[in-house]
């Protein structure tokens, strides 16, 4: 176990010093630390930049580019691994004595770790706790690489909300290396597949951001319980179609979620979404998806206001999935032809989903929204959001000389009642 230990800790090392002399991405992880400002210290900025940061046309990860240096088969075998590893928010189930017992409250499963580092740098970490980690696996044993983030037993709210916005960014870390749940969603997916064509008979409809909550409440309501509700009236298309920015889009972390549960028709502009039911991926809700269409129907689509843009958002927006962009280009031939006279390029579909969509291909990326219903750590944020929006508000009146609500002792006047 000590000498994997050793050889782990070794790629790492080796990794972290190839993005920091390496003459093509030197410049880049350069330019990276400076745009952190000192939100994070080096080695957390490190580990970030090596397991998220993707470079080129190519979209290729760090550890891909290491593994182009062709290192030796032992530390190849361990990078490998690296890559697949996990970035989640875990509960300290136990603190053992090379390591930690954690639950994974995204993929609901729990993990016996390894430490790569002494356990006394772990010093007041403890059962109950939570933890922003990133694990990985190899030879059938997990190790942790590290551990970004510490929040009290207390601050379960904040721990599950950030389980929340990790699912909606990767909606597949409810599934993955829990293939249990993996099926139950592809289960799930088919079933109200079926659902969905039997109430609209389409697996796509598209009316306006201030129907599109009413749509998909009267599908939920059909999927669950079996109620039809008349929807002709819910189907409305904009005045005009076009392609803008949308202020609501760029919520801050801090209120992403009340402002995801307050839905479109919260939002000032008018636009156009497309409630999509994709038979292998499922639901979907996609704002602009009728402009993105109009672009390949009418006759001269330089007249759709930003036609260059909204081509550019749907394939560079890492939300939008493969199957969006095949569906699209499969219902119109004229497709590649203007995407191409857009980009500049002479690339066929198959060229253009593996430059812009190399995620979805590599993987099966079911839909936040599916998963979402999946989510235990989802269900339970909206039973804290729920249970904080139904708290009434107490007003306490105290007179100047009754005794401090405080509990001082002392008179209100002379205590709290002073400020």
């Amino acid at each position: 176990m000590q000498e994997e230990l050793n050889e782990i800790n070794e790629v790492v090392k080796n990794i972290a010093l190839f993005i920091q002399e390496d003459s093509k991405i030197k410049l880049d992880f350069e330019e990276y630390i400076k745009t952190i400002n000192g939100s994070m210290n080096f080695q957390a900025a490190c580990f970030n930049y090596i397991f998220e940061r993707r470079l080129g046309e190519d979209a290729k990860s760090i550890i891909e580019l290491y593994l182009e240096k062709k290192p030796p088969a032992v530390q190849k075998k361990i990078a490998e691994a690296l890559m697949k590893s996990v970035s989640s928010v875990f509960e300290v189930k136990k603190v053992l004595k090379n390591g930690f017992e954690l639950y994974n409250t995204i993929n609901e499963k729990l993990y016996e770790t390894k430490s790569l580092v002494k356990m006394t740098l772990f010093r007041g970490i403890g059962g109950g706790q939570y933890v922003i980690a990133r694990i990985f696996e190899y030879k059938k044993q997990y190790y942790l690489l590290e551990i970004s983030g510490v929040l009290s037993a207390s601050r379960k709210d904040d721990a599950l909300r950030f389980a929340v916005a990790k699912i909606i960014e990767n909606p597949e870390l409810v599934y993955i290396d829990n293939p249990a749940k993996l099926k139950e969603i592809e289960k799930d997916i088919k079933k109200i597949y079926k659902k969905f064509i039997d109430l609209f008979g389409s697996d796509e409809v598209i009316t306006t951001n201030k129907y599109a909550d009413d749509i998909i409440g009267i599908f939920n309501d059909y999927a669950e319980e079996g109620k039809k509700a008349d929807f002709e009236d819910k189907i409305k298309l904009p005045e005009e179609f076009k392609f803008f920015n949308v202020s609501e889009f760029n919520n801050s972390y801090d209120n992403f979620l009340e402002n995801s549960l307050g839905g479109f028709s919260s939002h000032k502009e008018e636009y156009d979404v497309g409630i999509i039911f994709d038979e292998e991926t499922g639901m979907y809700a996609v704002p602009f998806y009728g402009t993105f269409n109009k672009i390949f129907e009418v006759k001269d689509y330089t007249k759709i206001l930003n036609y260059d843009k909204c081509i550019k958002y749907f394939l560079t927006n890492d939300k939008f999935s493969a199957n969006i962009i095949k569906r699209v280009a499969e219902k119109h031939e004229n497709f590649m032809d203007i995407v191409n006279t857009v980009l500049g390029t002479s690339c066929n579909l198959e060229e253009i989903l593996e430059k812009y969509k190399s995620r979805y291909l590599e993987n099966k990326i079911v839909s936040s929204t599916t998963v979402l219903y999946h989510s235990k750590a989802f269900s339970n944020t909206l039973g804290i959001i729920e249970e904080q929006e139904n708290k009434p508000h107490i007003e306490f009146k105290v007179g100047r000389n009754d005794p401090c609500p405080c509990g001082s002792g002392k008179k209100y006047k002379k205590c709290c009642g002073c400020n």
